[in-house]
């Protein structure tokens, strides 16, 4: 017998119409219920909250890190945790760069209320249970499972804000698939080391500036004014920015604030090509961060902060290569 613990903290999976809108309100035991645990697997559930995915905070999310652990080191052969998609790719993503356990974690949730006609969320659970009890699923880190399909957690986006599908890898794809009750292996990629962040202690003040048509400096110099200790650039295209951000970058570096690019595009990596634009920023020193989405690259750019504050190039290196 496969022994799972579900940890709830809410979302659209648990959540009912109300006067004011979509609210959390169904607890672990009401998910597992609507779901049903797969066969062969023992299933615990427990709340550690039940709230909005775009109110949860980071402190939030390191205590649910934490938990998440507890449950491993209890025993388990698997851990799920119930989300809501607006946050769900950070949320994963920060747990799988900690994550030292061959066990899975895997993350699921839903686009449709837990009282709509047709929700989407007890599919889902189930099938999150079902991949976190499969041998299939170790080694592979923080999974997201969504809609049949498990990705790795470092890659994957929200890329439709209502459809059932509301998940994706660009360029990278799922790892497992769900079809007719079973698990079927489709990648196997490899995993870098755990990072050894301490999830009592805050993490460092990272912000993402988005680049577009015009945009000037003052974003970027407010962000470090307001305390960020590194900064993530939502760029143009392969990589580029308006030459006001590009100066500014140069200036950042020079005062040992970290800066690493990435792009507005959902698909693609970026690289210093551009005269003026990426090019400039290599040439100032920020660092490309290859086809990691910013708001992922901000958590992986803050935990390199918090591991080694005075080379965080070091910990970037080994997550993004040289």
């Amino acid at each position: 017998m496969r022994r799972v613990h579900l940890l709830a903290t809410g979302g659209t999976i648990a959540s009912r119409r109300t006067a004011d809108g979509l609210s959390a309100a169904v607890p672990a035991a009401g998910l597992l219920a609507a779901a049903g645990a797969p066969e062969g697997v023992d299933v615990t559930a427990g709340d550690l909250t039940t709230i909005a995915s775009f109110a949860l905070t980071l402190p939030d999310v390191r205590r649910l890190v934490a938990d998440v652990r507890a449950r491993l080191t209890a025993g388990v052969d698997g851990v799920v945790v119930t989300h809501g998609t607006d946050t769900m790719e950070e949320s994963a993503f920060l747990a799988d760069l900690v994550h030292d356990d061959d066990r899975p974690v895997v993350f699921t949730g839903a686009q449709r209320p837990f009282d709509a006609p047709s929700p989407d969320g007890p599919g889902n659970l189930a099938a999150a249970l079902r991949v976190a009890a499969s041998p299939l699923a170790r080694g592979l880190g923080v999974l997201l499972c969504f809609d049949g399909l498990a990705f790795a957690a470092r890659g994957v986006r929200k890329v439709d804000t209502l459809r059932s599908a509301a998940f994706a890898a660009p360029g990278r794809g799922p790892l497992l698939r769900l079809a007719e009750g079973s698990v079927l292996p489709l990648a196997r990629p490899v995993r870098p080391a755990a990072l050894p962040l301490d999830l009592d202690a805050e993490l460092p003040r990272v912000d993402v500036v988005p680049c577009y048509l015009g945009a000037d400096d003052a974003l970027l110099h407010a962000a470090v004014a307001a305390g960020a200790a590194g900064v993530v650039l939502e760029a143009l295209g392969a990589g580029n920015v308006p030459p006001a951000i590009a100066a500014a970058t140069g200036d950042l570096v020079a005062r040992g604030i970290p800066v690493l690019v990435c792009s507005r595009v959902p698909a693609g990596p970026v690289a210093p090509l551009y005269a003026g634009g990426g090019a400039a920023l290599a040439r100032a020193g920020a660092r490309f961060a290859g086809d990691l989405g910013p708001w992922q690259a901000r958590l992986l750019l803050a935990a390199a902060l918090a591991v080694d504050p005075g080379d965080p190039q070091r910990v970037l290196t080994d997550r993004l290569g040289p």
